[in-house]
């Protein structure tokens, strides 16, 4: 059986936010980001276990995982069946706050 890939709403809101924020300075630096988080993601049906386990989720038991790229971290949790796009925040903002 195959990883599919499930987006929470919020991590599909703050990612179209980050786009449109970077779009204000730069469309063509927007789409490069955009682009390559979503490859990323995408990626990770193949090796969903490529990423550490996220330091800041408390009681992690291993599931969930994080990875940073352009400056945005992207939490996902991976199970025996799926991948689900939890947050993705810049890092300069504190992951408690968020």
């Amino acid at each position: 059986m195959s990883l599919i890939i499930k987006w929470n709403k919020s991590a599909i809101n703050q990612l179209i936010k980050a786009v449109e924020y970077i779009e204000e300075d730069s469309p063509q630096n927007a789409e490069k980001v955009r682009n390559n988080i979503l490859l990323e993601i995408s990626k990770l049906t193949a090796h969903p276990e490529k990423y550490n386990p996220d330091k800041y989720h408390v009681n992690n038991d291993g599931s969930f995982r994080a990875f940073e790229l352009h400056r945005y971290r992207i939490s996902y949790r991976y199970t025996k069946n799926e991948i689900r796009i939890i947050r993705i925040r810049h890092t300069k903002r504190n992951p408690k706050n968020y």
